[in-house]
């Protein structure tokens, strides 16, 4: 099971989830009897100028998604946005999914 949420379902996250900043990303969230626990990732020019860093910062939200799923970390019937922050950069998927689980924590209480 893929856990990367389609381009159509951006707008309805941001338009209808809960959202909470963290040092390194911001994560949108909403939660539906319909969904998957999937995630989508977005990364600014404005943050990361250069397309390396880019695609690192995508990895690591990716890899850092797959594995609190994989370890039953997140909530279930949610999708997820998570937006790269320019303090990412130099980060470990470690550093990543602890800020993931964070968020989580976080949105749960309300």
């Amino acid at each position: 099971m893929s856990t990367r949420l389609p381009g159509a379902r951006y707008r309805r996250i941001f338009d209808r989830g809960r959202s909470v900043k963290g040092r390194l990303l911001a994560a949108w969230y909403l939660e539906s009897p319909d969904a998957d626990r999937m995630a989508g990732v977005v990364v600014s020019k404005r943050s990361f100028h250069d397309a390396v860093a880019r695609n690192r910062a995508k990895r690591l939200m990716r890899e850092a998604f797959r594995l609190l799923v994989k370890a039953g970390c997140m909530p279930e019937n949610t999708e997820w946005v998570f937006v790269a922050r320019s303090a990412m950069g130099g980060k470990k998927c470690s550093d990543v999914a602890e800020e993931m689980k964070w968020c989580a924590r976080r949105l749960s209480r309300r």
